[in-house]
């Protein structure tokens, strides 16, 4: 290998006297230039400061270039002072990408004790990108293995690390075939697996590594980190890997972070406002994140951003090159979406999955090319941010605000791919029962309104369980929240699954008994729980707005998603919305009643017409309960019959010695369009307009013609539920409406 020339060839050694020095200085320029637009008020003392440091880092960068014998830390302050020195400028600030290359290849060469080995890598904290070159060149002192088993360890995990910051990989990737020998060693095998993992493309797929592969996990046992490299080469080629692997798996990899981690949002924090690095380096994001937190990226990535130049002078010509020629193309030069379009099978995914997230045109690929390579690595990369960040899984995690900007980055993602993530889902099973239901609560629930469909057996005991009981003891606002939340999983649900009723789909009866069993489950726990939260809350309004607003889904979901099943609000939700003191309640409920008849009377008729390739029928029982709650509603607003007729063993039905009791006058009208609660205001208002020289709000007034003139009088309200309704299911007024229309 040719260990050094390769990586300096593009750019001579680095003189620390000349070159270094300018480009120091050049950096500490840009950064105080930038620093002066948008900090006014920066303090002269920090400036001093800042400049102080920025030439100590330099002399120290100086010295460790110099240096050739090897110098005992304790017997030494020179270097002691310039160890300081590094230490300090890459925890405040950052290193320049120029200090990368001398300081790997200090460490990489063996030249210090690992005491300041150790110490220098754990220094390598990126105040901007990490050149390619540097990278290369520390890799190749591993072929000389000067360096201690132990530098080399860490060394691997500080590449895997920093890995998104590395400005090009087509260098690295060249290195495949080097990094994949030091397999054999039990001790950098998983972290190798992780490298590779991250670099792995469809050309690096060989029946020999996979051979390799398949002989040390026979040697070592079913290691994850082994798994995951073989899930990935089987994603590749399915034909070549042909042992049966775990479909899931909760962690690939062991965290490799270390000590750089912390470091680097600490940097990324205070570069934010103080240096232009902060946007160009840390991948376009404009707020606070640590290192794996790549989720927010505008794909503005390391590579791009060196290359910007370029791109921008040769625009026309490169467009030209790159949609003729048959090599792959960057991602990070794709810009547009024809250019998606017609590079769209040779497009190069990035390493950095994260990335993902915030790139419409990459979200178009995932739409388009069903790679299952993709999906896997962003399931790995995704379980692994959403288990080590999650605020009320980590002890003292300082990074809630920013934890919340990236689950709104995923549930963004999920809506833009109409379809949930299966990273989160387990998320969600895994941390549901610790939550608190206050940390994130919005962007929570939001995650929870895109699980899957499945059919899993788990979802009453993994998500019903836990939501219930914080449900019962939350507020009344938390309450209305998840209801929502129930609305929209159910909405997601319908859409994504939406079934051609056609002879075509009659061999899929399975399946759709699958999906039918799931949504009915889902209905009857939120029928569950909205009865015990309207005892709890009194039969709060603003709580029977949400629970009616769950039931419009729920009663079109025969004619408006093709899903045979219709399943009732069970007695505790209808009378106390028929009861309701609001109007808008009373209304949303009309219009509910009318949608179920329709899709009752289309299920009838679908029944008739289509029996032999249609197999699911609604049971009796679903019309009996529509047909009792339709009397009662009748009885109630119409024929003031309701505490006769009411034949739902829960209803109204009450006997006249007992009404009599009550001692309300005009007992039996009590509920009709007249007199019931949440119509009287409108009562009043019409007796006003038809007779206003009666002050005494003779109600038995409305009746006959002025009956009728109250109906307009209503409809002209907007209570267009309560129209459909009384048209639909009042024989008398659906006669008049036909024969007027």
């Amino acid at each position: 290998m040719q260990r050094r020339q390769s990586s300096r060839t593009p750019k001579q050694p680095l003189d620390v006297r000349q070159k270094s020095q300018t480009d120091l200085s050049a950096w500490r320029k840009r950064g105080r230039t930038d620093s002066e637009k948008s900090l006014q008020n920066h303090q002269s003392a920090n400036d001093q400061e800042h400049d102080s440091q920025e030439g100590s880092l330099e002399q120290a960068l100086s010295y460790f270039e110099k240096v050739q014998d090897r110098v005992a830390l304790k017997k030494s302050n020179v270097l002691q002072k310039h160890l300081d020195a590094v230490e300090s400028t890459a925890l405040k600030q950052g290193l320049p990408p120029e200090g990368f290359e001398i300081l790997l290849s200090v460490v990489l060469s063996g030249k210090f004790a690992d005491t300041v080995n150790t110490r220098l890598l754990k220094s390598l904290i990126p105040a901007s990108v990490i050149p390619e070159n540097s990278v290369v060149t520390a890799v190749s002192w591993l072929c000389v293995s000067k360096c201690s088993g132990n530098i080399q360890l860490l060394f691997l995990k500080w590449l895997i690390t920093v890995f998104d910051f590395i400005d090009h990989k087509e260098q690295l990737h060249a290195l495949y075939g080097f990094f994949f020998s030091f397999l054999q060693d039990e001790k950098m095998c998983p972290y190798i697996c992780h490298l590779l993992y991250l670099l792995t493309r469809r050309e690096n797929v060989k029946p020999f590594r996979i051979r390799r592969l398949l002989e040390l996990q026979a040697k070592m046992g079913m290691q994850s980190h082994l798994q995951a490299l073989l899930s990935l080469y089987k994603l590749f080629c399915p034909e070549q890997v042909t042992i049966t692997l775990p479909a899931k798996m909760k962690t690939y990899f062991k965290n490799s972070e270390g000590p750089w981690k912390a470091a680097i949002t600490a940097v990324r924090q205070r570069n934010q406002g103080t240096s232009p690095l902060s946007q160009a380096v840390f991948l376009g994001t404009s707020q606070p994140q640590s290192r794996k937190r790549k989720w927010n990226v505008q794909l503005v990535i390391p590579a791009s951003s060196a290359n910007t130049n370029n791109l921008e002078e040769d625009r026309e010509k490169n467009c030209v090159y790159l949609y003729s020629t048959n090599e792959s193309f960057p991602v990070e030069q794709l810009q547009t979406f024809p250019q998606l379009l017609q590079n769209i099978y040779r497009l190069e995914f990035p390493s950095q999955m994260g990335s993902v997230l915030t790139n419409p045109l990459l979200l178009h690929y995932m739409n388009c090319v069903k790679d299952e390579s993709i999906y896997l690595r962003l399931y790995y990369w995704m379980g692994q941010m959403l288990q080590e960040e999650c605020p009320w899984c980590v002890v003292d995690n300082p990074y809630e605000e920013e934890f919340k900007s990236f689950l709104e980055a995923v549930f963004k993602a999920e809506c833009f791919l109409q379809e949930g993530f299966s990273a989160c889902e387990e998320f969600l099973y895994k941390t549901l029962p610790l939550w608190d239901g206050v940390c994130c609560r919005s962007e929570l629930l939001r995650l929870v309104s895109w699980i899957p469909l499945s059919s899993s057996s788990d979802i009453k005991s993994h998500l019903y369980d836990p939501l219930a009981q914080l449900f019962f003891t939350s507020s009344i606002y938390f309450k209305c929240s998840v209801l929502e939340t129930l609305k929209e999983l159910l909405q997601n649900w319908l859409n994504c699954n939406v079934i051609q009723v056609d002879s075509e789909f009659s061999s899929l009866n399975t399946t759709l008994s699958g999906l039918v069993n799931v949504v009915a489950e889902l209905v009857h726990f939120v029928g569950w729980i909205s009865t015990v939260a309207l005892r709890l809350e009194n039969n709060s309004t603003f709580l029977l707005h949400f629970i009616l607003g769950f039931y419009e889904t729920v009663c079109d979901m025969y004619l408006k998603y093709n899903l045979p099943l219709l399943v009732m609000p069970p007695a505790g939700v209808f009378y106390p919305a028929l009861l309701s003191m609001d109007s808008v309640n009373l209304n949303q409920l009309c219009y509910i009643m009318y949608r179920y008849r329709a899709n009752l009377v289309a299920a009838k008729e679908n029944e008739l017409s289509k029996k032999k390739i249609l197999q699911f029928k609604f049971s009796n029982q679903t019309y009996q309960e529509y047909n009792q709650y339709i009397i009662a509603m009748v009885g109630c607003l119409w024929t003031s019959s309701a505490f006769q007729k009411d034949i739902n063993p829960q209803g109204l039905c009450m006997d006249d010695k007992l009404l009599n009791k009550t001692a309300v006058k005009e007992v039996k009208t009590s509920f009709n369009i007249v007199y019931h609660p949440a119509m009287m205001g409108y009562s009043v208002e019409f007796l006003q307009q038809v007779c206003p020289d009666d002050t005494t709000f003779n109600f038995k007034l409305i009746k006959g013609k002025k009956w009728d003139w109250y109906l307009e009088y209503l409809y002209t309200q907007g209570l267009k539920g309560l129209k459909v309704f009384i048209e639909s299911s009042i024989s008398r007024v659906s006669q008049a409406s036909r024969r007027k229309a």
